[in-house]
């Protein structure tokens, strides 16, 4: 929508003095030299100094006497757009869309004479995408860098590219009030993004000095513990403690107090929380309506309390502010790749953040800020918040990366490359919709969903919904699904699409002007096509909520609980009028950590034909064999998803599925599955006695899943006619295991002697070696080892010798016989011999003559 300013000028002559006032003057001419010797410069200035307002207009030449020259100026919020557009006009004496114009999603007020433009990072992606040089631009200013929104980290990418390759004379200023400066200055100095003296090195930096005031800091932490943040979800007594702060700011100082809250909920709930509090309570965020905005940034004659998200951090100046009430929490996007489910998660706010907020006291004059928790714990905020492109869902990066050529952006100078996994997750999803081909380059359909300006899902949502619906119905439910409806109007998404229709809050007023955009993107200007079928508001709400999240189909399980075709289970709450659904399509959800269930926000009915179409990619059909609930389950399914759609028993499954869910079963039930006999656990445990000690060719069968990885080796031909449990428990582990032996070296033979399953003693008897503990054990009489001077060896291992009583109870555990009879022997001689008189306990052991009888036998 394009508005040209009406009717003349409120002011025509600019408010110099104000323009004198902005203390970035001084940076000015330092920042010129530096673009026009380098073409890229890096300015630092403190919030209030004017970088955002007074830099564009000396750049265009329409302060200070320089050249003509069209400049763009990128901000990371709507709100932040509008603003600095209106105050640059406001210092020219003139109405925005003049000399200085503004673009936002659904709304452009530049006139034909406007040399700066404000836009959002998303818009200015947009225009990237359909003209790469920007024709007609001569300096480009990415205002705000320091938040690294993933748009402004991509813009500066795609513009670095563009001054590499097309238009080196193309001038780039990075603009923050807190960034780090040298980072920034490599990548915009990169040896490809420019020409001439000194390309290669670091851009020039240019800082402005701080006009802030002092600050005092009130440490405010609640008197109770309260419960962290959890996804979404604040503890009411945080939030009440929020607002006694407020109070307190309110009895404890003067001026306007700026509270920074973590999204709109939050801001509500502490609105009504202070109720008569003696002042203007406004709400500023980004669906706050634009009269609301207008006044917050216009100073006022009575006092006011703001309730601000992060839009007032750094972007707008609030006139009026003394006190800071800082709550001490943000919010950042997450993504769960496996379940396909993402959504804002309230972290704590970086110290970063923390002093931006802080500096908004000091604007005007010395403030107070009051910090909402302990000193102590300030140093364990994180320093600064996460870049974007770290946490996000990558599916619109990654389409706008194949699009401008480099489908894996590893040619892009990104401030932070993109992890691979979310990389790879988004190329799945572009897949999934058509928009890349199996090449990862973008194809037609691809390119117009780019142009969209939408999430790649909801571009499928508007393109396929379009044509099965007609474009208006299907472009009001995405644009319900673009922006999410107040919680107040419910989780029906076919409810809220009604009272959207017949709403007349903020809320509605910026859907119908987004469905307008909408409606008018997915024709490209054409007569809209004839829809393929007439459906019910509920019908079609469901279906473009499937086309745009087709991995949160969901079938009902009873109870209000449903399993999504992600695989996650989902809820809705107790008073949802959607319990009874049989199907639903999921179009918002959050998950909890280390919760099974999502919590569904928004959804629709939906039947299952048309779950069928819209995940038919997610359709499989075959024969399933696994092993559950301890044997083995054969059937034909039909599933979408994670979801069973028909299920039949199989009579005679394919052999080689029975064998891999057999080994599934072995795998986590364990080999004791099989059938152990003691020679059998005696032979694993000779095996691996060997493997220990002599390597080799001597298998590792002490471990279960060694033995299970060459199942092949020694558990068939068992394993393949094995059809369930009780097969396996036919199988003689002991003569499967012999498999395994070095038959082909001929080592196998020499078992008996590196590791024989019994030993003979003096006494003549022949005792059994046990080999599963570290060391051999041979557990024998004492008096049946007399005259026995060397411990027995195996494998070269000398056995422990363990040398019982004649009770066959442990005397004594010896790994030395020899130095046992010179020494140990005595002691349990002295001990045992009146216990067992019967015995022989000879002074000298070491000549006596072995025996497994009592002394009245020795003398028959």
């Amino acid at each position: 929508m394009t508005r040209p300013p009406q009717g003349p000028a409120a002011h025509r002559a600019p408010r110099t003095a104000d323009l004198d006032a902005l203390p970035v003057r001084e940076a000015v001419p330092a920042l010129v030299a530096a673009l026009a010797d380098r073409g890229a410069a890096v300015l630092c200035a403190p919030p209030g100094t004017g970088k955002t307002t007074l830099v564009p207009l000396v750049l265009a030449g329409l302060v200070g006497g320089g050249p003509r020259r069209r400049v763009l100026v990128a901000e990371p919020r709507r709100i932040a757009a509008r603003a600095a557009a209106r105050r640059m006009a406001w210092l020219l004496g003139e109405r925005a869309g003049e000399s200085v114009g503004f673009t936002v999603r659904g709304e452009r007020v530049v006139g034909p004479a406007a040399l700066v433009e404000v836009v959002t990072t998303g818009v200015l992606l947009q225009r990237l995408q359909r003209d790469q040089e920007l024709t007609g631009v001569d300096v480009v200013v990415l205002d705000e860098c320091h938040e690294r929104h993933l748009d402004a980290d991509t813009a500066a990418a795609f513009l670095l590219d563009v001054r590499a390759t097309l238009r080196p004379e193309l001038r780039l200023v990075a603009a923050s009030a807190t960034t780090d400066a040298d980072a920034w200055a490599r990548l915009l100095g990169d040896p490809g993004a420019g020409a001439g003296p000194g390309a290669g090195s670091p851009a020039p930096v240019v800082e402005a000095a701080s006009v802030s005031h002092p600050v005092e800091t009130v440490w405010a932490p609640p008197p109770r513990p309260v419960r962290p943040p959890h996804g979404m979800r604040v503890d009411p007594a945080q939030l009440a403690h929020v607002a006694s702060v407020v109070r307190r700011a309110l009895a404890e100082r003067t001026g306007d107090v700026l509270c920074f809250l973590p999204g709109v909920g939050e801001i509500a709930r502490v609105a009504a929380a202070l109720g008569a509090v003696g002042a203007e309570v406004l709400q500023v965020h980004g669906r706050a309506p634009a009269a609301v905005q207008d006044a917050v940034l216009t100073a006022a004659p009575h006092r006011r309390v703001i309730l601000a998200t992060a839009v007032a951090e750094s972007s707008l100046t609030v006139p009026g502010v003394r006190v800071v009430v800082d709550s001490g929490l943000a919010r950042e996007p997450r993504v769960d790749h496996a379940r396909g489910l993402g959504a804002l998660a309230t972290v704590r706010a970086s110290r970063a953040a923390g002093r931006q907020r802080a500096g908004r006291a000091g604007r005007e004059a010395p403030g107070t800020v009051y910090r909402c928790w302990a000193e102590a714990e300030d140093a364990r905020l994180p320093a600064f918040p996460s870049p974007e492109i770290r946490i996000a869902d990558l599916a619109q990066f990654a389409l706008q990366a194949a699009c401008w050529g480099d489908p894996d952006a590893a040619g892009l100078a990104l401030p932070d490359p993109p992890p691979a996994g979310a990389m790879g997750a988004a190329r799945e999803v572009l897949g999934a919709v058509g928009a890349v081909d199996a090449a990862g380059r973008p194809t037609p359909r691809g390119q117009r969903m780019a142009r969209l300006g939408l999430h790649p899902r909801l571009a499928r949502a508007l393109l396929d919904g379009s044509a099965a619906l007609g474009s208006r119905r299907a472009a009001e439910v995405v644009a319900l699904l673009s922006e999410e409806p107040p919680r107040e109007y419910g989780d029906d998404l076919a409810a809220a699409w009604r009272r959207a229709r017949s709403g007349g809050d903020a809320y509605a007023a910026r859907w119908r002007a987004e469905a307008g955009r909408l409606e008018r993107a997915a024709t490209d200007g054409n007569p809209a096509p004839r829809p393929e079928r007439t459906l019910s508001d509920q019908a079609a709400a469901g279906l473009v909520a499937a086309l745009a999240f087709p991995e949160r189909v969901a079938k009902a399980k009873g109870g209000g609980a449903f399993l999504m075709a992600g695989g996650t289970g989902a809820e809705l709450a107790e008073a949802s009028p959607l319990r009874s659904a049989p199907w639903l399509a999921v179009a918002v959800a959050d998950r909890a950590p280390h919760s099974p269930s999502a919590r569904v926000r928004l959804a629709a009915v939906i039947d299952e034909g048309d779950a069928r179409a819209a995940a038919r990619h997610l359709l499989t059909s075959g024969e399933e064999v696994r092993w559950e609930d301890g044997d083995i389950v054969a059937r034909t399914a039909e599933r979408l998803g994670a979801i069973e759609l028909t299920v039949r028993p199989l009579r005679s499954p394919d052999p080689d599925l029975v064998r891999a869910a057999l080994l599934d079963g072995l795998r986590g039930d364990g080999l004791g599955l099989l059938r152990w006999s003691a020679d059998a656990l005696a032979l694993r445990s000779r095996l691996g006695f060997l493997h220990r000690t002599l390597g080799g060719g001597w298998p590792d069968v002490a471990d279960d899943a060694a033995l299970l990885g060459r199942a092949g080796d020694w558990l068939e031909p068992e394993l393949s006619r094995a059809r369930r449990r009780a097969d396996l428990g036919r199988i003689d582990a002991g003569q499967a295991l012999n498999r395994l032996l070095p038959w082909a070296t001929g080592e196998a033979v020499r078992l008996d002697e590196l590791a024989p399953e019994r030993i003979e003693v003096p006494s003549g008897s022949r005792v059994r070696v046990d080999y599963s503990a570290e060391q051999p054990v041979l557990a024998v009489k004492l008096q049946e080892l007399f005259g026995l001077a060397e411990t027995p060896r195996v494998a070269g291992v000398p056995v422990l010798v363990h040398l019982l009583s004649p009770a066959g109870r442990p005397a004594a555990v010896t790994a030395d016989l020899a130095s046992f009879w010179r020494g140990g022997y005595r002691a349990v001689r002295a001990e045992l011999r009146g216990r067992y008189p019967k015995h022989p306990w000879p002074e000298d052991p070491a000549t006596a003559e072995p025996t497994r009888h009592t002394n009245a036998r020795l003398r028959r």
